[in-house]
């Protein structure tokens, strides 16, 4: 042991070790870690400290614990959000499937979206800023979804449409939108998407997003408002998606302009 080790809190010594560990595999996704008797005797130290080094390894979403059962290192099998291609007119007319089932069929993994709220509000002013829609005014249709992957849930995403796309038609009042999801039934009222902006944050979740998403202790969110502009250059939704981060990844591919 050199002379920073000896310096360092024991509760941080032993968590320093059981990420290396973890790191180098030795105990893999799912393993339980030793308890907390066992780091105790191990590191000659009082169980409390043992308790505070997973719980050091837990605030880095390292590890899952189960109450009664010990600490599990975590399994990290993300989604990869497929950048453009997530948006491809040509997947949507060969699969008839949504963006988010898509990704997940080619992926391997059961697709479930709920839909557990659709109503006509006041816009936040970031969604009617990109709109162009008054926020002063119910100027547009919110879509809540929530969305899972092999019954895990993995983003919640609000979909803001324009009233005066939506008005009169499924986007407005139908959880299920038919064959191609909402995007072909903006083609058929005359928005294809052509091109999408995202801007991507990342944030500790409120408690609701922890509540929905089941998200475990030190896990962040990514935050994506994903905007869809048609064909003629006007923007006529805004999705805003809240994603675990640790079961979701982002893949983009770009050109780069000159």
């Amino acid at each position: 042991m050199n002379q920073a080790e000896r310096e360092m809190l024991p509760s941080r010594r032993i968590a320093d070790a059981l990420r290396r560990s973890i790191a180098e595999r030795t105990f893999r996704p799912g393993d339980r870690l030793p308890s907390e008797r066992d780091l105790a005797a191990r590191y000659r130290t009082a169980r409390n400290t043992a308790r505070e080094a997973i719980g050091l390894l837990q605030a880095e979403g390292l590890v899952d614990v189960r109450h009664g059962k010990g600490a599990f290192v975590r399994r990290q099998t993300p989604m990869i959000r497929l950048g453009a291609d997530r948006y491809s007119n040509r997947v949507r007319r060969e699969t008839g499937l949504s963006p988010f089932r898509a990704e997940a069929q080619r992926q391997g993994k059961t697709a479930r979206v709920d839909v557990p709220e659709i109503g006509r509000i006041k816009p936040p002013t970031d969604v009617a800023a990109r709109l162009n829609v008054p926020e002063d005014d119910l100027s547009v249709v919110a879509r809540v979804n929530h969305y899972f992957a092999d019954d895990d849930p993995v983003q919640i995403g609000i979909t803001y449409i324009p009233w005066a796309i939506a008005e009169g038609s499924v986007l407005a009042t139908e959880a299920k939108t038919g064959t191609g999801s909402i995007y072909a039934r903006f083609e058929e009222l005359g928005h294809r998407i052509t091109r999408a902006r995202e801007e991507i944050t990342a944030r500790m979740p409120r408690p609701d997003e922890t509540v929905a998403l089941a998200i475990p202790p030190g896990v962040p969110v990514v935050e994506v408002l994903h905007t869809g502009i048609d064909q003629e250059g006007r923007a006529f939704e805004v999705t805003r998606f809240v994603m675990r981060a640790d079961l979701n990844g982002l893949d983009y591919d770009l050109p780069v302009e000159d």
